[in-house]
């Protein structure tokens, strides 16, 4: 999958592009290792990057992870990411995270990525149910899911944990597919 929209580039994650994946993680690690613990855990350095992308690409095998990066048409450099997680095939569902770089932030961005991820996914895989968690207080993720057709479902308490260890209520935001 290649889409392109505006200056960017949405394209599915490959585990030759670990240091660019490293960079982008690295230079927003501060503001990511409260909603991202897991992935900020694994890439703390580029060696430790390029061993995470090769579990993603065994991931990516298994059809139980796929990443897909928003890169700078004139840079060539990663500005975000939209993953689509915990995916149950008996039903078929799947968990949607995604963030933006800081320096391209309040720009819709993130937003055209999500709708062009959901678009792709539900043709290609038949989902048949998609979900959003947020934290109440981070209104740019909320706002991305809103925008994009998610609907509001509850509040699950003590449902995630930061990597420093704190339990954080986060929101469940969901849509259906027929």
């Amino acid at each position: 999958m290649n889409i392109q929209f505006d200056n960017f580039i949405l394209s599915a994650f490959e585990s030759s592009q670990a240091p660019l994946l490293f960079n982008l993680i690295d230079s927003n690690r501060s503001r990511l290792e409260a909603f991202f613990s897991g992935t900020v855990s694994q890439t703390k350095n580029l060696e430790d990057t390029i061993n995470y992308s090769k579990l993603i690409d065994k991931r990516k095998a298994e059809k139980s992870y796929f990443p897909f990066i928003i890169s700078d048409k004139v840079s060539g450099a990663f500005i975000g990411l939209v993953d689509v997680k915990n995916i149950d095939w008996s039903v078929p569902k799947a968990e949607i995270g995604y963030f933006i770089d800081k320096n391209y932030e309040g720009q819709g961005i993130i937003s055209k990525a999500l709708a062009a991820v959901v678009d792709y996914i539900v043709e290609k895989y038949s989902f048949k149910k998609l979900l959003c968690r947020a934290n109440s207080q981070n209104l740019g993720s909320i706002h991305v899911a809103l925008k994009n057709g998610f609907e509001f479902e509850g509040t699950i308490r003590n449902d995630y944990k930061t990597s420093d260890n704190t339990l954080m209520d986060l929101n469940y935001y969901g849509r259906i597919f027929e």
